[in-house]
Parts: C-alpha cells; sequence; structure tokens
C-alpha cells in the first residue's frame, strides 16, 4: 500500500541528517532514502480507512470490547500497553488472546508519526517536522522551560501541538497559514505528537500547549478528545493545569470551553490592542471583535476562577506604539489576566520585522506601569525558526526534498 507506513521496506534505512539556516543538524529517525536523490521518500496514496488505536478513550475501548464480548478490563490492559509500555505492535500485548489481537490489528492502526526532519536550536529548543498518512505535514516544538515561560519551573519541559495541517484563519504574519489549511488532526495525531517527541527526544513532557499550526478550538471536538487521553491516568497523564490552549479568538469556543468540566488554561492570541490594528493583522477580528472577545474571555474567567493569559507579538511600527500599550493594560487590567510580549520571529517571505530591544523594553514598562503582569518571553528557538509552521513551509517549498510536489 502507497502511503507513509508502507515506505518501501526493502530500501535500507539510514539516518538523514539535515541542516536549516544557521540551525545546529540533528538527525531525525532512520527513514527510508532515495538513493539517487539522497531524500526522505514520502509515498502518496489514499489515507488508511482504518482509525488510529490513539483516537481511542477508556470509554470508547470499553464499548469496542463489549461488542467482542471481552470483560471492560480489558480496555485497560490495551491502554496500559498503549501508554504506559509504549508498544510499538498489538502483537506485543502479549496479556491479550491472539483473537483480540487479531481484532485490533485489523481494526486499528497502531503506527508511530514518521519524523520527517528535526532541529536543534542551540538554547536546546528542538523542532520536529512530521509526515501524515496522507503526506501532509504538522510540526510539534520542544522548548526548554525557564522561570519566565508562563511561570512555570525551571525544569519543566513543554511541547508546543499543533492541532490542524495548515490554518484557514489567516493572521498576517504566520506562517501556518501561507500554504492554506488542509484538514483538522484526528485525535491520536495530536496524542502522539507527545508521544513521538517524548520517544525521539528522552524528555519527559510535563506541560502541553495547544499553541502549534491550526486553530485549536476550530478543531474542537477533537481537541476535547485529545485532551481528554492526555489528561487521564490511563493515558499520559498529564494535569489539566499543565495543559494551555491558545486561541485567535473564536468567542462562541471559548464559552463553551468555560462550560467544560476542566481546569485547562487558556491564552489569548490578541496582537492587537484595538479593532483597528488588530483586524489588520488577524482576520478573525471582523467576525468577533474586542467586544465580543472581552466578553467571552470574562465569562470564562467567572466559570473557572482562572486567570487568563494574552499573548501579544511585538511587530516593528505594527502593534507596538505606546498608544497600544495603554490600551493593552486596559484590557489586561479589566480580566487581570497576565501579558506575555512575544517579540516576532521573523518568517521567510514576510516582510515584517521584531522591534529593536530599547523599543521592546520601553512597551513592556509602559503595560507595567499601568498595574498589569506583563513579562517578555526568553526568546526560544529562533536560529531554527521556531514559530510555528515555518518548517513545514520551508519543507514544502523545498523542490530537493523529495515528495513535495505531491504533499496535498
Amino acid at each position: 500500500m502507497a502511503h507513509i507506513r508502507a515506505i518501501h521496506r526493502s530500501v535500507t534505512l539510514v539516518t538523514s541528517e539535515f541542516k536549516l539556516q544557521n540551525s545546529v543538524p540533528v538527525s531525525c529517525l532512520p527513514l527510508p532514502v532515495d538513493p539517487l536523490a539522497n531524500c526522505v521518500m514520502l509515498h502518496v496514496g489514499e489515507m488508511d480507512k482504518k482509525p488510529s488505536v490513539f483516537n481511542l478513550t477508556l470509554s470508547g475501548l470499553e464499548a469496542w470490547s463489549a461488542t467482542r464480548k471481552e470483560p471492560r478490563y480489558r480496555a485497560k490492559q490495551i491502554l496500559q500497553w498503549l501508554y504506559q509500555k509504549r508498544i510499538s505492535r498489538f502483537a506485543e500485548m502479549s496479556d491479550l488472546s491472539g483473537r483480540l489481537r487479531a481484532d485490533l490489528e485489523s481494526e486499528f492502526l497502531l503506527e508511530p508519526l514518521v519524523c520527517v526532519r528535526k532541529t536543534g536550536s542551540r538554547d536546546t529548543t528542538q523542532k520536529f517536522l512530521f509526515g501524515l498518512r496522507d503526506n501532509t505535514f504538522i510540526e510539534s516544538v520542544l522548548i526548554p522551560a525557564n522561570p519566565a515561560l508562563y511561570g512555570s519551573a525551571s525544569d519543566r519541559k513543554t511541547l508546543c501541538v499543533s492541532t490542524q495541517v495548515g490554518c484557514a484563519y489567516g493572521c498576517k504574519f504566520c506562517a501556518s497559514g501561507l500554504e492554506g489549511w488542509t484538514r483538522n488532526l484526528e485525535p491520536g495525531e495530536i496524542v502522539e505528537q507527545v508521544l513521538r517527541v517524548e520517544a525521539l527526544s528522552g524528555e519527559k513532557i510535563n506541560n502541553i500547549v495547544f499553541m502549534g499550526m491550526g486553530e485549536p478550538l476550530a478543531n474542537y471536538d477533537n481537541l476535547l478528545q485529545s485532551i481528554e487521553i492526555i489528561r487521564a491516568p490511563w493515558g499520559i497523564g498529564i494535569g489539566s493545569r499543565h495543559i494551555t490552549v491558545s486561541t485567535s479568538g473564536l468567542a462562541p469556543r471559548i464559552r463553551g470551553l468555560a462550560d467544560q468540566p476542566l481546569q485547562i488554561r487558556l491564552a489569548i492570541s490578541l496582537h492587537g490592542a484595538t479593532d483597528d490594528v488588530r483586524q489588520a493583522i488577524m482576520p478573525i477580528n471582523r467576525k468577533f471583535n474586542l467586544a465580543a472577545l472581552m466578553d467571552a474571555c470574562a465569562y470564562y474567567c467567572e466559570k473557572k476562577h482562572q486567570r487568563i493569559t494574552f499573548e501579544y507579538i511585538l511587530i516593528e511600527n505594527v502593534n507596538d506604539g505606546l498608544d497600544q500599550a495603554i490600551e493593552l493594560a486596559r484590557l489586561a487590567r479589566r480580566l487581570e489576566a497576565k501579558v506575555n510580549l512575544i517579540p516576532y520571529n521573523t518568517v521567510q517571505g514576510l516582510s515584517w520585522k521584531r522591534p529593536s530591544q530599547t523599543r521592546q523594553q520601553t512597551f513592556h514598562r509602559a503595560v507595567r506601569k499601568e498595574g498589569v503582569d506583563a513579562t517578555i518571553r526568553l526568546e526560544k528557538g529562533h536560529d531554527i525558526n521556531a514559530a510555528c509552521g515555518q518548517l513545514r513551509l520551508q519543507t514544502m517549498r523545498d523542490k530537493n526534498f523529495a515528495g513535495s510536489y505531491n504533499l496535498r
């Protein structure tokens, strides 16, 4: 079958190494390489119709087991093999009957995401590009902790995960949407990013931020299902308060998330403190303006009794003026929100630039002077273009990368 999981088994597996611009080259998984082009081989084919076993929750597996006249505890046994023992084949589930293992094999996929490229920053940030079964790409970024990142402890390992292939929301400064939106990720494809990065990096991830490619709340049902698996004791086991969902501002979905029995954290990709500035760089503001967004955020805060975070990318001569700083502080004070200022991470092909250090500090002081808890995020991964969508975009536009002509 001509898709990623059946890539030319007869081709010798070698370690592929990539170096993008000034990044420190880091080896990826052993991957099939075209001996003529010296490139990773990705093959086009219809996406397998079988669902991933990583899509399933405990209740889903219990229901499936019941159809096989198996006791309910079989579901927990299967999940233990997947998430505690991290096996890669159904045949390894040795405490299940041969018939049940065969049924699992016939109905579900159990395959790791394929790591296509991996880059490592001098600050130890690691970026992973994964190939999916339909020859599309997503990114995940493993971020080394520091005390300034969301106020977390210094030993925390944060993974930034994607929820969509591409993005339909067209933020003018972002690489994720430059090639448009392709599809939503399945719950298992979201969950697998955590499993694969842990396996590839050897690091234990204890903090998840849904700030990668795509708008998480536009993939709402799959997002919630993936969070259930990530936080559950029978799943990956990362607590709700260590999970942050970031949104560009889908106000109705923010309200819906507030009504969920979850204590996850919320971050708002604000990036403009007035409607005119925000609308110029974030088209979503035409549908849900700042007034609608702030009302939804207030509802979330009231329901959850939590502080939210405003993410604010500083872009030179766009949103970095003192007038924006004062308006940003006003919005933050209303909700007692924290403000995370992020110097713009340059994207090849876009004209936006980050402000000077002096201008960043001036903006920061102006916000804090208004009584707001604000930090400038310590830069991570700038030398490997770690902002969401950049590695995928480079790969899709790389004519030397095998399969780049048929990714869609």
